[in-house]
């Protein structure tokens, strides 16, 4: 029997949906996380993705119900759920974790929360072969959300924990070069020191996360046997202790 796995994201201004399909998910060999690639002949991902600024509670569902009738799946067909989990738009997560959990909850199925910047650092791996990956996303109030990355052959390794801080305080890994920056971050470009400029000979802000890369991890994820039940997924905001404290 194929594995169905959609995942759903509402982190930033772009909202999305994707409808991974592996066939032989009986195949335990197969479903190692290890060979959840797109080249992969029995694994295929179909998605949606769209612009639409403080419009995602009006269009993420339809999405889901656009994708699922295209591919010809009911809800019930669907094995897990998977959506960006943060960081993110405060507002966004929880559009997308209140739509995940209450598709995994009524389906009795798993749900699996991904990081918008790992996924963000796939996007940036597959679509231009990079291998040492700044993710930054705009975290509003002069600050940047952002994590390092090393990508080979479609693994991700995290090189720097998420972190929200100011863009002056963003230090790189040592030993690690030709970094690229990646995301909304970079809008902020100005603000970051010489020497992570120095080391960054390229950045990129016009990338979003997209649940398509969402849905990749998520398999990877489901593979390895780290579904939960939907209550236990939480959007991850990073900022939750000092985002809104008032001076003393």
């Amino acid at each position: 029997m194929p594995l169905y796995l959609l995942a759903l994201d509402a982190s930033s201004s772009a909202c999305s949906v994707a409808l991974l399909r592996q066939e032989d998910a009986s195949d335990t060999g197969h479903l190692a996380p290890e060979n959840l690639t797109p080249e992969h002949p029995k694994t295929e991902c179909l998605a949606r993705f769209e612009m639409t600024p403080r419009a995602h509670t009006r269009r993420l569902l339809p999405m889901v119900d656009e994708v699922l009738a295209e591919a010809q799946v009911t809800p019930a067909q669907l094995d897990a759920v998977a959506f960006g989990r943060g960081p993110g738009s405060f507002t966004g997560l929880r559009i997308a974790a209140g739509a995940a959990q209450g598709l995994a909850f009524g389906l009795d199925r798993p749900l699996l929360g991904i990081s918008t910047l790992e996924a963000l650092a796939l996007q940036a791996h597959r679509r231009y072969h990079l291998r040492h990956v700044v993710t930054a996303i705009d975290a509003r109030m002069g600050e940047i959300y952002a994590a390092t990355w090393h990508c080979l052959k479609d693994t991700i390794t995290v090189m720097s924990a998420e972190a929200v801080l100011a863009p002056e305080a963003m230090r790189l890994p040592s030993g690690e070069t030709d970094w690229v920056g990646v995301g909304s971050g970079f809008t902020l470009w100005e603000r970051f020191t010489t020497d992570v400029q120095l080391s960054m000979p390229q950045h990129l802000c016009d990338l979003e996360p997209r649940a398509e890369e969402m849905a990749w991890l998520a398999a990877r994820d489901f593979a390895a046997g780290l579904g939960q039940a939907a209550h236990l997924i939480l959007p991850v905001y990073l900022r939750n202790d000092v985002a809104w404290k008032k001076p003393a």
